[in-house]
């Protein structure tokens, strides 16, 4: 069965609440018996993976606000102007609201789910008591599978704020006892370090190659979080092991296609090593696992098919990165992030040195839908793009039906030629042929003797309007001139994001930081 299924056949079942702490509620309210069902056998150890399917829910249930915030104060895009969330449009300024209700319910949401990690985890631990040797031994991979999902919720949460609680158990009252906050280093180096205590248990294999639970959490996620965690402390010998597990394996490959990557052929492929799965499960109406993407989306579009759904217009790819991508005679890869109205061509048209633009800038996509000019911004991101073509008939929902991707295999070749290129030694393969993979991919010609610059100009290309990956490389390496853009002013002092005002009312330790 599916992993998707298993989620739908979890959410029906009424004795199996998946997620104790209610979005609106706070975090000092404990986890109700450390126990996703009251009344549990623990004896039945298959009914264990209902425990991990559990923090795998709570884990893709990402609110529409929360990869959008992590996303937004990048040089690759802007937020969507004119609408009804300034503050969103202040923030990618750089201009930051501690009231601002986003940032209380990333911080507070990514808790709550953290915290089901550690329920889950308790759960499984209890099974484990009363089973037999195969069923400790599959209790050990679940929960190696949820500290790699609690780990890039961490991850995500302290890029954000940096110094940010670390929990240890479902017992929430632990972080009142705290006198002190860890670092930002501490956490990428727990992160590290639990990342170690999960990879010997878990399957050595690709997602997509999972049978019990198709897209689940394998080795190569662990080793890929690990080598994330190992960049941000700027641990690049770290970084280069963990990616070359990764690469040495053999068993990750390029989708070949790139614009269908993001889009429905691209769903659980070779080159994907950490995606959240949505599903509509084949049927035009009824259940379905889905996040909202109409904030990603043009709010004027005429869609191939008709009756499908616009978006919000709140997240627009920006004319820096469009521009530079011009530059580098970019063809699939801008086509694939970028959708272009009519009015957003003639803005770029509207500087000489890009009177004349390539075929496909266009305002009508390749599967022929239609993006029509609207206020709030120029262009929309086409990375979060479904052509409307792809939809499940009966289907009308921005986006519905696809998957998102949180780490990929290109990310990886390039966080390796990284690594080397700031001293790191590698096994296996060479900064240069890293690089030239995705290049490869992209139809431009290979390099040779690459240095940092190029590595991130290539992940620019790669992986802008991705989880905020652009921001957070310019922030670690210091490079503040790339992210003061368009009237910006960017200082290190901006790098994170104030603690939310409602979390600092419960834990004053947090004022203490922001000061």
């Amino acid at each position: 069965m599916k992993l998707l299924k298993k989620i739908k056949l979890l959410t029906v079942m009424a004795a199996v609440p998946l997620a104790i702490i209610g979005c609106s509620d706070k975090l000092d309210e404990p986890e109700l018996n450390n126990n996703f069902a009251g009344g549990t056998d623990f004896t039945q150890t298959d009914d264990m993976v209902l425990s991990i399917i559990g923090v795998y829910e709570a884990f893709q249930s990402r609110g529409w606000e929360q990869p959008l915030l992590i996303a937004v104060r990048g040089d690759d895009v802007n937020a969507g102007g004119l609408g009804d969330q300034q503050d969103f449009a202040e923030t990618d300024l750089f201009n930051y609201n501690k009231d601002y209700w986003m940032y209380n319910s990333l911080w507070e949401n990514v808790y709550r789910d953290v915290i089901t990690a550690h329920t889950g985890m308790e759960q499984i631990a209890r099974y484990q008591e009363l089973a037999d040797d195969d069923g400790k031994a599959l209790g050990d991979q679940y929960i190696a599978e949820a500290k790699v999902l609690r780990a890039i919720m961490l991850f995500h949460i302290s890029q954000v704020w940096g110094d940010v609680f670390i929990p240890t158990s479902s017992n929430t009252a632990e972080l009142f006892e705290l006198d002190a906050v860890p670092t930002q280093d501490e956490v990428m180096q727990h992160i590290s370090d639990q990342m170690d205590e999960a990879i010997p248990h878990l399957p050595v294999m690709r997602p997509n190659q999972r049978l019990d639970l198709p897209g689940g959490m394998t080795i190569y996620a662990a080793h890929a979080v690990k080598a994330l965690a190992n960049q941000e402390l700027e641990n690049y010998q770290a970084v280069a092991d963990a990616c070359a597990e990764i690469i040495n394996s053999g068993e990750f490959s390029l989708f070949p296609d790139f614009y269908e990557l993001f889009k429905t052929p691209g769903k659980l492929s070779d080159e994907s090593i950490l995606e959240m799965q949505y599903s509509d499960f084949g049927q035009g109406e009824g259940d379905r696992e889905g996040h909202l993407y109409a904030p990603y989306g043009p709010q004027n579009w005429g869609p191939a098919v008709e009756g499908a759904g616009s978006g919000w217009g709140f997240f627009e790819p920006s004319m820096k990165f469009i521009k530079f991508m011009l530059d580098r005679g970019e063809t699939v890869r801008l086509e694939t992030s970028v959708l272009f109205t009519d009015r957003g061509i003639a803005e770029i048209q509207a500087d000489p040195n890009y009177a004349t633009l390539p075929g496909f800038v266009s305002n009508t996509t390749r599967d022929g839908d239609v993006i029509n000019d609207y206020a709030r911004a120029l262009f929309a991101s086409g990375k979060h793009y479904l052509p409307s073509n792809q939809l499940i008939p009966g289907r009308t929902s921005y986006g519905s039906n696809k998957n998102f991707n949180i780490i990929r295999y290109a990310e990886i070749l390039l966080t390796y030629a990284e690594a080397l290129t700031q001293g790191a030694s590698g096994s296996g393969m060479t900064a240069d042929q890293a690089v030239n993979m995705v290049r490869e991919r992209a139809g431009l010609d290979p390099l040779s003797g690459v240095s940092l610059d190029n590595v991130l100009d290539e992940k620019f290309a790669e992986l802008s309007m991705e989880w905020g990956k652009r921001y957070f490389d310019m922030v670690r390496l210091g490079r503040n001139d790339e992210l003061s853009y368009d009237g910006r002013t960017f200082t290190a002092g901006k790098a994170f994001l104030p603690y939310p005002q409602a979390q600092v009312d419960q834990f004053p330790i947090l004022q203490e930081l922001d000061q």
